[in-house]
């Protein structure tokens, strides 16, 4: 009888104390909790989340991460004088707001806060940013920032926001939505949409968004594409068609392994019979912001350094997308899988769904290219780094050495998915790595924090000639 009484005692004690650990308070964060990068970090990858949850295609994404982070970095750099503003040196972009004389500021807050009034402007599920906000502002207010500074900060953040919004509502992406469809004309060689679903182009217009650095949407446009020839066996192009057509269907593991973990597409079809649904993913973009993220944390980068990596690494993705997309519907080359599918095997399939849009040059190697440089000049030529931005989307982790062979990787792998020509991705490099040399040597930023600008790789794309007009 006594030891039921003392059993039943300890469990009623243990509820007891449960109950009141449940019902506690959440812990008071440290004050370094209000220089904390992962401020950051978190911000960017619930956008993320948001992009995926969207389905936003892979060049509107670019567009969302440079204009959010660009605010955020605009609104963070005051708390190190030594940065300088990104806005101002580049195109179109009205002079930033300049914090009070005497005011108080946490400036993480108002980029966070800049972050988000940009972000829910740009775009649809804006109820989970809005939440995760709401969630921010208690971490500032737990760790002790006084109502005062945070109210100036967020005023601070929003004055920010609203500058880069204006530039953001004349940049054409509004106009571009109202253009006239995509027709495809048929014309032997160039692209068709591709099965399983036979999807419209996409963003054929993206070449009239105004870039953030580039001077012109044609101002690297890279080595023409390989002349379409399915008749001369011993053709350039005949030959890079079948290399695809071999290697698609000798793929070692290996390759099989790079091609998922490039993969990249944020919305793919799956058919079963007369069932379909659909599995959503992070963009190419995407990929990169995860790899700006690695490497900032890996360089222990404070949170206005960190601010800097992001802001000119989605600023490269924009441009790096409007340059590529130039080309792409200039060009207009027909995909593999249709050429391979009316001259070589009817039944034959790439290991990675077709992208909707035509063919050259490679997105995938263009954007890698481009982002590679970028960061290798902020963070070095040699920081290796284990990739775990696809870990929660099932393609596991790889591990490069640098930048440099993380996008090497990223190009090649469209050859082994199937739904690029070897060409393509060479020359997509080129062309990516270009554009990258070109902003890291347009764009000022803090001292010490640019490493190096690389010279331009051989056999780089020509400058055009005749700038257009965006």
């Amino acid at each position: 009888m006594q030891y039921r009484i003392i059993r039943t005692s300890s469990i009623l004690l243990l509820a007891a104390l449960l109950a009141c650990r449940q019902q506690a308070p959440a812990p008071r964060l440290n004050a370094a909790q209000l220089q904390d990068p992962e401020v950051m970090h978190a911000s960017v990858k619930q956008l993320t989340d948001v992009i995926v949850y969207d389905i936003f295609s892979p060049p509107v994404a670019a567009r969302i991460y440079a204009y959010a982070c660009l605010a955020m970095y605009e609104a963070a750099r005051f708390n190190e004088p030594q940065y300088p503003s990104l806005a101002a040196q580049m195109r179109e972009f009205p002079p930033m707001p300049q914090p009070g004389k005497g005011k108080q500021y946490n400036f993480l807050l108002a980029g966070a806060r800049a972050f988000e009034a940009v972000a829910q402007k740009v775009t649809f599920s804006t109820d989970s940013l809005k939440l995760f906000e709401q969630r921010l502002y208690a971490r500032f207010k737990d760790a002790g920032l006084n109502d005062t500074a945070f109210e100036n900060s967020i005023a601070f953040g929003n004055a920010i926001a609203a500058k880069v919004l204006e530039r953001a509502a004349k940049d054409n992406y509004k106009e571009s939505r109202g253009y006239p469809r995509y027709t495809v004309t048929g014309e032997r060689g160039t692209w068709q949409p591709t099965p399983p679903d036979y999807m419209d182009a996409i963003e054929p217009y993206w070449s009239s968004i105004h870039p953030f650095i580039l001077d012109t949407c044609n101002q690297f446009t890279p080595l023409p594409a390989c002349p379409y020839d399915d008749k001369d066996t011993s053709s350039r192009f005949y030959r890079e068609m079948m290399e695809v057509y071999h290697t698609g269907i000798n793929l070692t593991k290996e390759q099989q392994a790079i091609a998922s973990f490039w993969d990249c597409n944020p919305y793919v079809m799956h058919h079963t019979g007369h069932a379909m649904f659909a599995t959503k993913k992070i963009t190419p973009g995407g990929h990169w912001m995860g790899i700006a993220a690695i490497a900032s944390r890996q360089a222990k980068a404070g949170y206005v350094q960190t601010a800097q990596a992001y802001a000119l690494t989605a600023a490269t993705l924009l441009d790096a997308f409007i340059a590529c997309w130039d080309e792409k519907y200039r060009s207009r080359v027909i995909r593999p899988q249709t050429v391979i599918n009316q001259l070589v095997d009817p039944g034959w399939e790439p290991l990675l769904q077709t992208p909707p849009f035509p063919e050259y040059t490679s997105g995938h190697s263009v954007i890698s290219g481009a982002a590679a440089e970028v960061l290798t000049c902020l963070y070095g030529d040699s920081m290796a780094f284990a990739d775990t931005t696809e870990v929660e989307y099932g393609a596991g982790e790889r591990y490069f050495t640098s930048f440099r062979q993380a996008a090497n990787e990223a190009g090649i792998s469209r050859l082994y998915g199937g739904i690029h020509y070897r060409s393509s991705v060479d020359h997509g490099l080129q062309q990516g790595r270009s554009v990258g040399v070109f902003i890291a040597h347009r764009i000022k930023v803090a001292t010490g924090s640019m490493v190096s600008s690389p010279p331009v790789a051989q056999n780089s794309p020509r400058q055009a000639n005749v700038p257009r007009k965006h």
